[in-house]
């Protein structure tokens, strides 16, 4: 495999990532999403699950599991940048505005700091809903090197 198989099926080695490059993906969460994740992370909370429940909550209806955006900022840091060989060390996040079924959610991550010899990047990580921040936070990551 070439380093140019490697960059198109995600792969940007630590010795080519720059301070600002930024890769995103969207994806239109669904009932079936929220429900496949609950099951996974046995988080039946009715907020997520019960639109009868959820409607006498501060949200006034059913929203997306908060991990669930966050799991789209894994997909990015994994697929994309740095992508196949990260190790994810550190993650913060603070959810800002709730996530709905058939929302539309950005997960967008950008490069904020390299370190070449410890291979640490540090990258600003953010979920939007158009215009709507509803997720931000900080990624450390060990990315993949040639060597």
């Amino acid at each position: 495999m070439t380093i140019m198989d490697l960059i198109r099926i995600g792969t940007i080695f630590i010795e080519d990532l720059e301070v600002g490059m930024m890769r995103n993906l969207h994806k239109t969460i669904t009932d079936h999403d929220i429900t496949l994740f609950a099951e996974v992370s046995t988080d039946r909370n009715p907020v997520h699950l019960d639109q009868t429940y959820a409607e006498d909550t501060l949200f006034k209806g059913r929203i997306a599991h908060g991990m669930l955006s966050a799991g789209l900022i894994s997909a990015v840091i994994g697929e994309q940048l740095p992508g196949h060989g990260t190790i994810y060390l550190s993650q913060s996040l603070k959810f800002t505005a709730p996530v709905r079924p058939g929302d539309i959610v950005e997960a967008r991550v950008t490069v904020m700091a390299v370190d070449p010899v410890k291979r640490r990047v540090t990258l600003e990580t953010r979920c939007l809903v158009g215009d709507t921040v509803v997720l931000k936070g900080e990624a450390v990551v060990l990315a993949p090197s040639r060597n």
